[in-house]
């Protein structure tokens, strides 16, 4: 776990040395949250058996409704058969426990115009898809791809800063995350479960150190909307 995070530390301060002409259109951001497994023994509960979940963003503003994430996130999961009542379940008793780091890029749509250099209280919610690859350490260390797909909201608590919440389901195309290959109650199958999926849910604190959209012809187009709505 400690080289995960020295491995997040080495990747922002990269971020950060971008040169200044990315990063006038750049937001950085850190992520906390939890993380949950959905697989053979958790068919379909949501945030079953959470744990902690912790990462760092950048993102690339093309258009005050379009942009590019990168995102390094690191977070943990668990199962248990004997958290369920149902009775094939409590006669197989499996458990499992173990973590996934994931390195992923996702294209941001924002509903509304929005921009983390705007007015205070200017919001959007927004979906997001893309690519990844994740790093499983659980009943084996293996490193698969993943399809990272996303909703959420984000909301500008003061001028250059903003909050966003936000809910991540990833697709994966693995199957034994839990140790567990097609292994099913059959009276309790799952749209999900031909293979394992995990989620990370939380809140990310983003701030922008330069502001170019500002002063973009586009951009001030919107801004005009929005101040009539």
């Amino acid at each position: 776990m400690k080289k995960s995070y020295s491995w997040l530390s080495i990747l922002f301060l990269l971020f950060a040395a971008s040169p200044s002409s990315a990063q006038v259109n750049a937001d950085y951001g850190v992520f906390g949250g939890v993380s949950y497994y959905v697989g053979d023994i958790n068919s379909s509960l949501p945030f079953y058996s959470p744990l902690p979940a912790a990462g760092i963003i950048y993102r690339y503003n093309l258009h005050p409704r379009h942009s590019f994430k990168g995102s390094l996130t690191y977070g943990g999961i668990r199962g248990d058969d004997l958290d369920f009542s149902n009775e094939y379940q409590q006669a197989r008793g499996h458990s499992f426990s173990g973590s996934v780091f994931e390195w992923a890029v996702q294209f941001e749509f924002n509903f509304l115009p929005y921009n983390t250099g705007g007015r205070w209280g200017d919001y959007t919610p927004y979906i997001a898809a893309g690519a990844g690859i994740t790093f499983v350490n659980s009943t084996e260390l293996t490193y698969v791809p993943v399809i990272p797909l996303s909703v959420g909201f984000k909301y500008n608590i003061r001028k250059n800063m903003g909050l966003e919440v936000e809910y991540g389901f990833r697709k994966t195309f693995y199957d034994n995350f839990d140790g567990l290959i097609d292994n099913i109650d059959p009276d309790h199958s799952s749209w999900a479960h031909n293979n394992d999926w995990y989620v990370f849910s939380g809140v990310t604190f983003t701030w922008k150190m330069f502001n170019r959209l500002t002063s973009c012809p586009a951009y001030g187009d919107f801004e005009d909307k929005r101040g009539r709505r």
